[in-house]
């Protein structure tokens, strides 16, 4: 079931003129403006990566991938019953959380027809009781009823290689390796191995040798010049 953010989403992306859920081939795109198929995705990214790779071989496509900064959870008694607590979520996101979904979306981006969008969005979350225990700890004892849309914060541009360099706003070696990368950004050793693969798979490094088994990258000229 498409939700209200899907909706309010799809209408700020769309044009005048805009079509909605056009069928093309095998497949229906969210939004036709003029010649451009607008995508929008909320959820991961390799969900869609074999229909947009289809799709670039004949038309210019923009991927919106919107990044929940803050999310306020709206709690019901029960589906569609009386509201009973509001909270904010603790989780925050952050532009930094792309490469989360870029590790498997590098074959089709970058792409000379494809444009990636990502909107930072403040959302509400409306919520109601599951039906019956959890079965296992991790699972939610709740349904999600619907999300919506607060506020655009701001929006991000993605088309080429350097565009991701910008992400990467932190000293480092000429030559660096995860823990450099790490260690600048102040995050896990498995995140920089997931930013420096998708640095890589998408040329704005290159590896140019190994210190004992870990990898070593430097910044393609190119990279560094379109950033």
């Amino acid at each position: 079931m498409e939700t209200s953010l899907h909706r309010e989403l799809k209408a700020l992306y769309a044009g005048r003129g805009a079509r909605f859920e056009v069928p093309l081939g095998d497949y229906r795109i969210d939004v036709v403006c003029r010649r451009r198929l607008i995508e929008i995705q909320h959820g991961p990214l390799a969900a869609i990566r074999r229909k947009v790779e289809a799709l670039l071989a004949e038309h210019p496509v923009t991927v919106v991938k919107p990044i929940v900064v803050e999310k306020l959870l709206v709690k019901r008694s029960s589906q569609g019953g009386p509201v009973v607590d509001r909270r904010r979520s603790p989780k925050r996101g952050r532009l930094l959380d792309l490469f989360d979904d870029l590790v498997h979306f590098t074959r089709p981006f970058p792409h000379p027809r494809l444009t990636l969008e990502v909107p930072l969005v403040d959302i509400e979350e409306w919520r109601y009781p599951g039906s019956g225990r959890r079965r296992r700890r991790r699972q939610r004892d709740h349904l999600v009823e619907d999300q919506k849309l607060v506020a655009v914060r701001e929006t991000h541009r993605f088309r080429y290689p350097g565009d991701l360099v910008r992400l990467i706003d932190c000293p480092l070696p000429k030559v660096f390796h995860t823990g450099d990368l790490a260690a600048a950004l102040d995050v896990k050793r498995w995140i920089a191995q997931r930013i420096a693969y998708c640095l890589r798979e998408t040329g704005a490094t290159r590896q140019v040798g190994k210190q004992g088994n870990t990898l070593l990258y430097q910044y393609r000229k190119t990279a560094r010049r379109a950033a």
